[in-house]
């Protein structure tokens, strides 16, 4: 199926535009310049019923209008964030770039493929998974003070850099501040909802795009963020896009970002 994105005019109705093509997606999406810090992004999909997975994995919700954006974010990011448990559930492995796309990088001045960075107190990964072996560019784990030193050092074995950046939970503050020492400053996250919720609880969430599958799923999936307490944080809608099978793609900003 060829996905054929529209901008949508939010009003009583949609109006439909003109069909957009990937360099009008990489201006929608482009990142703010001169912010002197980190600008991080989030990036989900959920079901018109708020589910974030079917069968424990978000690829049954996806579309090719949502492939699409999801590659145009990569592209644009100098670094790709996942919890820990988000890269085993979903056999992460590295970010890949065509030709065309490490061109377009490197005349922004990125590197050629932005690095997956884990986040994961407890440093439980396995440095056999795809994470590791199927990749261009060393992983990066950032982790606490109680993950496990012989795990940390099997994990440097298999090639990820290591950063030990928080004594216990590693909080958005942590995360935040070592990616700005790295020169890392246009930051996709891609979940999961733990990280997504104590990122927002932490107050670093500048923005949110999320995609809204056509289907409804039902059973116990969770929602998109999850944490202890709620984090009511003012959003300002930046775009709505809109595909015929019926995906929503939907770009949120913070309030006092705009």
């Amino acid at each position: 199926m060829i996905d054929h994105v529209q901008r949508l005019d939010n009003a009583t109705y949609f109006t439909r535009n003109e069909p957009l093509g990937d360099e009008d997606l990489r201006s929608l999406y482009g990142y703010p310049s001169g912010r002197g810090r980190p600008w991080l992004r989030v990036n989900f999909v959920s079901s018109i019923d708020g589910a974030v997975a079917v069968d424990g994995a978000s690829a049954g919700l996806g579309t090719p209008a949502d492939q699409r954006v999801f590659g145009i974010l990569r592209e644009l990011a100098d670094a790709v964030v996942v919890g820990g448990g988000t890269a085993r559930a979903e056999d992460y492995g590295g970010a890949r770039m065509s030709a065309a796309e490490v061109e377009r990088r490197r005349s922004r001045g990125q590197s050629d493929v932005p690095p997956i960075v884990v986040v994961t107190a407890s440093g439980r990964l396995d440095p056999g998974s795809r994470l590791f072996t199927d990749t261009v560019v060393a992983p990066i784990v950032l982790t606490s003070a109680r993950a496990d030193a012989g795990q940390l050092t099997r994990l440097q074995d298999a090639g990820a850099e290591v950063a030990v950046i928080a004594d216990a939970a590693v909080g958005g503050r942590e995360l935040v501040a070592t990616l700005r020492r790295r020169g890392l400053y246009r930051v996709l996250c891609e979940g999961g909802p733990g990280l997504f919720g104590a990122l927002l609880a932490d107050g670093v969430v500048d923005e949110v795009c999320l995609t809204m599958s056509p289907q409804l799923v039902a059973g116990a999936a969770g929602r998109i963020a999850v944490s202890p307490a709620a984090s009511p944080t003012p959003m300002r809608r930046a775009h709505v896009l809109g595909d015929d099978d019926g995906t929503l793609l939907t770009r949120w900003v913070r309030a006092d970002d705009a």
